[in-house]
């Protein structure tokens, strides 16, 4: 179980190729993506999780042991032990991908678990954490995904010119949200219908200027009240669901 504790540090998950799954959302996710290799469980946990647990490789400990395990304030006493199932960007690309979203420079793991979820509640083909984006495997991201970490494949590519690259070769617009775009949301009916990708940058700087210049279009989003901007989340959550709504006209 020592050598579990570990991986809370992203140093220990690279080493091993694993990480932790906490509470029954994840671990149901985890044991259905089938990348578990053990289940940490108080008796209590056992009890209360029975049906969840029936056919899991469990591992009994202890209340104080399922405290060092957690990384939340209220433990329940579940957490899985996952192999991490890396997928390679050179096979999502080609596969023709309609809908991908780039997420560039995240640092934020809250943030990178939503898009996650985000991204899989819109039928996203991938996510791509790009750039020196956080560790996806983090637990506040695997939290903030809602076990969709286990959906949509997840790519960390360092490469964001080279992502683009393989999008332009295919015709995939490149969209990047900016607030003096020159094509708005509203308007962009006809360019969300086909392929697309979306760049969403840092939460507290947006996407940097080179980045930008490989969008084929820039997108601002209308807003008609007194707010300056969206923050990182929402401004997805709304362009995802503008995208899914064309796509799923044709």
């Amino acid at each position: 179980m020592i050598d579990a504790v570990k991986l809370h540090r992203p140093a220990a998950r690279r080493r091993a190729g694993l990480f932790l799954a906490e509470g029954p959302n994840l671990v149901e996710g985890a044991l259905r993506a089938g990348v578990v290799e053990r289940v940490f469980a108080t008796e209590s946990a056992v009890e209360r999780f029975a049906d969840l647990l029936a056919d899991a490789p469990l591992c009994l400990v202890t209340e104080r042991a399922a405290k060092a395990l957690s990384e939340t304030v209220t433990p329940v006493g579940l957490v899985a032990q996952c192999r991490v199932v890396t997928a390679a960007w050179s096979d999502i690309a080609a596969r023709s991908p309609r809908l991908v979203v780039v997420a560039v420079d995240i640092s934020e793991p809250g943030n990178a678990g939503t898009l996650i979820r985000v991204a899989d509640a819109m039928g996203a083909d991938a996510v791509v954490l790009a750039g020196n984006s956080v560790d996806p495997f983090n637990g506040k991201s695997l939290r903030a995904s809602a076990g969709s970490i286990f959906n949509i494949p997840v790519v960390s590519e360092p490469g964001v010119a080279a992502v683009a690259a393989d999008l332009g070769a295919r015709g995939t617009a490149m969209l990047a949200t900016t607030l003096d775009g020159d094509l708005s949301l509203d308007d962009a009916d006809a360019v969300l219908a086909g392929p697309c990708a979306w760049f969403f940058g840092n939460e507290a700087h947006g996407l940097d200027d080179a980045t930008a210049a490989l969008a084929t279009h820039r997108i601002n989003i209308p807003m008609r009240g007194g707010a300056e901007s969206l923050n990182l989340a929402s401004a997805a959550s709304i362009c995802l669901y503008a995208t899914a709504r064309m796509h799923r006209r044709q």
